[in-house]
């Protein structure tokens, strides 16, 4: 097997993070691991960090959090950390006193992988 370069494994990322709707949210291992790379969560946030500038209107960088429910705030953002919260709200997303974002009202998940852990939390009771 090739093994893909990394605007490959970028790209494979901003194609799910493409699929997360407005108004919702999905933590960097999430996206990771919906996009074939189980384990890489910090590839994920780099991705999106270094998203490039023909592809910043079309994929939704804003939506991707961290698995605490809160925006991971970086110096190397310049002071710009605010913008992803202000953009998330603008989409109807509420952010708690303490900056967290809830999932179970927020969160979102491919349609398949909803199904999954469904079946998966029957299995468990029964």
């Amino acid at each position: 097997m090739v093994n893909p370069g990394p605007h490959d494994l970028h790209q494979q990322i901003y194609d799910v993070v493409k699929l997360i709707p407005r108004g919702r949210v999905a933590t960097y291992g999430q996206v990771a691991l919906w996009a074939g790379l189980p384990g890489h969560a910090r590839l994920a946030g780099y991705a999106l960090f270094n998203l490039p500038k023909d592809q910043q209107g079309e994929v939704p960088w804003q939506r991707v959090i961290n698995a605490q429910g809160r925006i991971s705030y970086s110096e190397a953002r310049q002071g710009h950390d605010h913008l992803q919260r202000e953009l998330l709200e603008a989409e109807g997303v509420i952010f708690s006193e303490r900056g967290k974002v809830s999932f179970a009202e927020f969160g979102w998940q491919p349609e398949g992988e909803r199904q999954r852990t469904k079946g998966a939390k029957r299995k468990k009771r029964g």
